[in-house]
């Protein structure tokens, strides 16, 4: 009888090992080993090519970045579509240069106050975006960040552009603040323990107390939030493949950032004075200090994301990228050439120069990307949509970009070859700009003057752009010439219309 006893339970015994064996290997499959990769793009707001340690900062502590880069590949000669917040989102999202783009300026909408949130032009419906191509392979889609692309009630809500979940700021005017009232969550507000304040504030300095700085301060950071949400994210589809888009506001102005961190940075920059708002967005008592501190907190973020796919065991299956939607600002208390934010290039936003769209790019992805890689080859943001297609096997529309996957993967001899990368941009006088090879031909102030002439840069030679060399070469100027004609497709609005006065013309019957 006690043999029997025994036998029944060391049957059992197998039959339990079989069923955590069989467990264990699902567990297993779950996290990564015959399924589609994660995708986590983290991308920052107004963050300059020097800014953060693997691109030369001396002065501002990015140590997860700089691990992010050692373990991962850093590109050197990446860039933004277009040197302003909206119109960056717009391209990077549905793959289109600046020609082709249908946002290609920021188009404001509604007002600052919270009764008068208007956000920006929507994306029309149908657009063609990743979060719609990557659903058609099974990935579940977030943004947690800043959406610019359309409010919640227009065409541009991110939950009708291929989103399943989005929390955030829709209008980029309530993105100045980083203590604002409320934030949104799948359309609906998300309201925070903060007071509403008017941000853009000229204070007078002989009136300027510590009282008046703290009322920019609330209790809620809305990066902390937006952190929070992704972590989630993260834990609810771990199971399946995901992407997650995270374009934070950091460091875009206004200058705020928890007191903690500021005062790290306290004392450490020599000549450091009150800024009072003179220069548009909220005063603040110590701008340097509370700039270095938002970089560094932005850095933080990406150290809290990359610790929880490791601790998730979704490492070696999660490639995670990180970079910026154009050069660092030139107001709001900001001062680029006390941090060398350019690294020496010429240009800040809004500029079509090197400073106002070439970006840091880092991605990290342990077994598939060989650790501290460098790469000077020429990309753009809006390669990402075929980047992510390569990755995840989804079926390409039509775009301007080619996959960055061999470079990112090391197979460089399968590494498709561009001509030229198109670069066109409507205000700040109208701009065009085409890299080709070491060239860079560039146009200023077409809107008013539509024979503005070509300004040609060897920037193998020149990176600061600073020997205009065009009319030693008048055969690759009437090569830029060409290449204009064929990128540009006329704007949808005559606002963002520079550079063929047709659109202004009446059909006649």
């Amino acid at each position: 009888m006690a043999f029997i006893t025994n036998f029944i339970r060391i049957g059992k015994l197998i039959i339990c090992t079989l069923t955590l064996l069989q467990f264990s290997y699902a567990v297993f499959a779950q996290k990564g080993v015959n399924r589609k990769p994660n995708i986590i793009y983290i991308y920052a707001d107004d963050l300059g090519y020097g800014e953060i340690g693997p691109y030369g900062q001396k002065l501002i502590r990015t140590p997860n970045l700089d691990r992010m880069a050692k373990e991962g590949i850093k590109f050197t000669q990446h860039y933004t579509s277009t040197p302003v917040c909206a119109p960056a989102r717009c391209m990077l999202l549905t793959g289109k240069n600046g020609g082709h783009a249908y946002i290609r300026g920021n188009y404001e909408m509604g007002g600052f106050a919270d009764d008068k949130e208007g956000g920006q032009m929507p994306l029309p419906e149908g657009s063609f975006t990743i979060p719609k191509m990557l659903k058609t392979v099974g990935y579940r889609t977030g943004i947690t960040g800043k959406w610019g692309l359309g409010m919640n009630f227009t065409t541009g809500d991110p939950n009708k552009q291929g989103f399943d979940y989005a929390y955030g700021f829709l209008d980029q005017k309530q993105a100045h603040n980083y203590y604002p009232t409320h934030l949104w969550e799948n359309g609906k507000k998300d309201t925070l323990n903060n007071k509403f304040v008017v941000l853009h504030e000229n204070i007078d300095p002989a009136k300027a107390t510590d009282q008046i700085f703290e009322k920019f301060i609330g209790q809620d950071y809305a990066a902390e939030k937006l952190t929070e949400k992704a972590l989630k994210f993260i834990n609810d589809h771990q199971n399946k493949p995901f992407f997650l888009y995270m374009p934070y506001t950091i460091p875009h102005v206004g200058l705020q950032a928890p007191d903690l961190n500021v005062k790290e940075y306290i004392g450490k920059f020599p000549g450091e004075e009150p800024y009072y708002g003179q220069n548009g967005y909220n005063p603040s008592k110590y701008p340097l200090s509370t700039y270095a501190a938002m970089i560094t907190y932005l850095d933080a973020q990406v150290g809290i994301i990359m610790k929880r796919i490791k601790d998730l065991g979704l490492d070696n299956n999660t490639i995670i990228m990180f970079s910026s939607d154009n050069g660092a600002t030139f107001n709001g208390g900001v001062r680029a050439k006390y941090f060398n934010s350019t690294a020496g290039l010429r240009g800040l936003k809004m500029d079509l120069y090197e400073g106002g769209i070439r970006e840091p790019f880092i991605a990290r992805w342990p077994g598939k990307i060989k650790p501290n890689t460098v790469t000077d080859l020429i990309s753009a943001q809006f390669d990402m949509m075929a980047t992510f297609a390569e990755i995840s096997g989804a079926r390409l529309n039509q775009t301007d970009g080619i996959s960055l996957l061999p470079t990112l993967l090391g197979n460089h001899k399968d590494q498709k070859k561009r001509e030229y990368i198109y670069f066109e941009y409507p205000e700040k006088g109208g701009q065009v700009a085409i890299r080709m090879g070491d060239w860079k031909g560039l146009r200023l102030n077409v809107r008013k003057n539509i024979e503005s002439p070509w300004l040609l840069y060897n920037l193998k030679n020149d990176p600061g752009e600073t020997i205009d060399l065009a009319l030693k070469h008048p055969e690759l100027i009437e090569r830029l010439k060409r290449i204009q004609v064929k990128e540009h497709q006329n704007a949808h609005i005559n606002d963002w219309e520079f550079l063929n006065n047709k659109m202004n013309l009446k059909v006649s019957n």
